[in-house]
């Protein structure tokens, strides 16, 4: 097995549990199975699951959240609600972590706990916390390339973020204290302009339910929502998914496919005629240029690779630690932090991809999709799988670890 671009001839077919799996019905989904869940409302509407996870607790304090805001290699906010006699919507500020829980004013101290009407926001937590990454896990009916992270906020009483919209699905889980959701399918998105906050200027809802612990909200793109704690303190977990911008999507591609394309064809225009208007371009300029982005894009096993390599790049934020033990062909799972995919012509780690035949390419196919693979798959690999597997647990990609754990 090695890097490459080129054609992988391998196969992988999930287990008969897998495919069972998104045919059984889930209190995750209100009773829906996967497959109904993702025909019926997947970016089409909402759906309240009342008792999504029954018992659900917050799987990290509110002490364990802040000293995770305290940190620069998180991505923190709080968003504080002043209420104005003269604007009943009040004004809204915002401020970037990290913040420092020992001060108390400045930019990087938080808000009194019992000062009603504010916020504290912490993205990407899976990265940091198994238990978050496990309960992100449960959304893999959702292909990996579109999950993102789960953010957790901490509100104090009446504190939310303001009517807005997301351009990306969420499901909104109640993990403490109570919130009230408004929520409306409107077409005026227009937001304030005097704020830094994407705050509607006109926000119409339609429904409106309270969410305790357990109880689930899921909401499609553009569907304009409000959620404000009620009671006393709150905490919501967003798990969120990745929305590829078609331009951004494309510039990324093009520019990872020019890295690696050789073409030293140079531009001549040997019949090119003495011009009184030096200024202009030539048009046999934009046909050579125009001929160069063909073939760029022309080769779509490049391309497909590239986009691979796209999807698994790890987030600007995130770095992995050296193992903690030495390798050994045991049992094998992937670090939380890392990205894993495969399509039929490839397999994908962490923004790099690899070619692999029949076995190896399943073995592979099976790892992104389990996240483990048992000692016995292992120790029964190729010695290039093995060396690629160790070469990964070198880098901390994945880690090594006992059957039983």
């Amino acid at each position: 097995m090695k890097s490459s671009n080129r054609r992988t001839t391998a196969g992988h077919t999930p287990g008969a549990g897998a495919h069972a799996a998104l045919d059984t019905p889930t209190p995750l989904l209100g009773g829906l199975t996967p497959r109904q869940f993702m025909r019926r409302h997947w970016q089409r509407k909402p759906l309240l699951v009342r008792q999504a996870i029954p018992g659900f607790a917050p799987l990290l304090s509110r002490e364990a959240l802040v000293a995770l805001a305290a940190r620069d290699d998180v991505e923190s906010r709080v968003i504080e609600q002043h209420p104005q006699a003269a604007d009943p919507a009040g004004a809204w500020t915002l401020r970037h972590g990290p913040f420092d829980p020992n001060a108390r004013r400045g930019a990087a101290a938080l808000p009194p706990r019992r000062r009603p009407g504010w916020t504290l926001l912490v993205q990407g937590v899976d990265l940091h916390d198994d238990a978050v990454h496990a309960l992100m896990q449960r959304f893999r009916f959702v292909p990996d390339v579109r999950l993102d992270d789960v953010m957790i906020s901490w509100a104090s009483d009446g504190g939310g973020v303001g009517p807005h919209y997301d351009s990306y699905d969420v499901f909104l889980l109640q993990a403490q204290g109570r919130r009230r959701w408004r929520i409306g399918r409107q077409r005026d998105l227009s937001l304030r302009p005097d704020l830094l906050c994407k705050i509607l200027q006109r926000f119409e809802p339609q429904h409106e339910w309270v969410l305790e612990p357990g109880d689930m909200l899921y909401l499609p793109p553009r569907w304009a929502h409000d959620g404000v704690a009620e009671g006393g303190e709150c905490m919501t977990y967003s798990i969120g998914f990745r929305v590829p911008q078609r331009g951004g999507l494309a510039a990324e591609l093009v520019q990872r496919l020019a890295d690696e394309w050789d073409d030293d064809v140079l531009y001549r225009d040997a019949g090119q005629p003495a011009t009184a208007q030096p200024a202009r371009v030539p048009t046999a300029l934009l046909a050579f240029a125009l001929e160069g982005v063909h073939r760029l894009l022309a080769d779509q096993r490049a391309l497909a690779c590239a986009l691979g390599e796209v999807m698994t790049e790890p987030k600007p934020r995130v770095w992995f630690d050296p193992p903690a033990q030495a390798w050994r062909p045991s049992a094998v799972v992937l670090d939380r932090r890392t990205r894993m995919a495969y399509d039929d012509e490839h397999v994908f780690i962490n923004g790099e991809s690899y070619r692999a035949r029949g076995r190896d390419a399943a073995l592979l196919q099976r790892l992104a999709d389990e996240r483990a693979l048992p000692a016995a798959a292992v120790r029964r690999a190729s010695a290039s799988v093995q060396h690629a597997l160790q070469q990964w647990h070198e880098a901390g990609w994945l880690h090594v670890t006992d059957d039983a754990d």
